[in-house]
Order: structure tokens, then sequence, then C-alpha cells
């Protein structure tokens, strides 16, 4: 009875051995379902690799948008209100060119080119400034022409014989071009 419980004995381990090892074609499946789960894995990681690289260059792409947006934004936000002051400044530059006889319309004249004046500074400080003097050479861009004049030989054509209404410019972009008669 001892020798066969000892032989019995002798066969768990062998069936419980061959129970734990993989057969040859099992192990190749299992190398095979290996491979083939790194390969899933190395193919979802590249693709999660790409959209990260994606997301992440379009983050910079708005984010440099949004800082030259804000840039611009910044450079022409006093172009609308310049728009709003340049017919009063228009006005009070007229006013200067008034003639006066008597001492109290004299004074008034003087408040009107002070108040003119500072209106002028204060645009230019802003960066805004006037385009358009006699004398210059036409450019298409910063002067609009309502009428020309005959050129000679101490006015050569395209250039300004008359300013209208002065223009201005706010940095590099025009605000209102000016109004000119030109030689041609």
């Amino acid at each position: 009875m001892a020798e066969n419980q000892e032989e019995r004995d002798e066969v768990v381990e062998e069936v419980e051995v061959e129970e734990l090892e993989p057969t040859a074609n099992e192990a190749e499946a299992q190398n095979s379902e290996s491979a083939d789960d790194e390969e899933v894995l190395q193919a979802r990681y590249d693709e999660l690799e790409d959209k990260y690289l994606r997301v992440n260059a379009e983050m910079q792409n708005m984010q440099s948008r949004f800082a030259k947006e804000q840039a611009t934004a910044l450079k022409y936000a006093t172009q609308k209100l310049a728009k709003s002051i340049l017919p009063a400044l228009d006005n009070l530059e007229r006013a200067v060119q008034v003639e006066t006889d008597s001492e109290t319309s004299q004074q008034l004249k003087t408040g009107v080119e002070m108040v003119s004046k500072t209106l002028i500074k204060a645009l230019e400080d802003n960066d805004i400034h006037a385009v358009g003097a006699v004398g210059e050479q036409f450019d298409p861009e910063i002067h609009q022409s309502v009428q020309t004049a005959p050129a000679d030989e101490d006015h050569p054509a395209d250039t300004i014989a008359q300013v209208l209404q002065k223009g201005y410019v706010l940095a590099d972009r025009v605000v209102r071009p000016a109004m000119v008669v030109i030689y041609n």
C-alpha cells in the first residue's frame, strides 16, 4: 500500500508539473498574444502621443494668436475716440482762421486756439498725427484727391496744392485720409 501511495504521489507530481508547464503551442500562442498586445499598446501610445503633440501645438498657436490680437487691440484702441474728436478739432481750426476786429473776439479766438492746441497735443501723445501738407508728394494710401490743379515749373505733378481737410494716422493705420487738391 505504501508503494501504491508513493506511485500515486509521483503521478500527481508529474501531472501538476505538466499542468504548470505550457506546451510548445501554448507558449507560442502566449508569445503571439504578448506580441500582439505590445503592438496594440505601441499603436495606442503612438496615437495618444500624436494627439498630445497636436493639442500642445494648437494651444501654443492659440496663445500666440491671442497675444497678437491683444497687442493689435491695444495699439489701435484710441482709433474710435480719434474719429469722434476729429470733427470737433476741424471746427476749432476753422474758428481760429476767422478774422477778428475787436478785443473781445480776439480773446475768444485765443481761447479757441488754446483748446485746439491741447487737442492736437493729446492726439499726438496717443500716436495720432496729422498728414497732408502743401508741397508733399501725393500718396493715395493717406490722401484723397478731390480736385486737381494744373502743374507748372514751380509745382511738379502729383504734389499737394491745397489741403481741404487734414488727414490723421494712428501708428501705421489711416484714421482719416486727407482731402487734398493735387497738381496734375
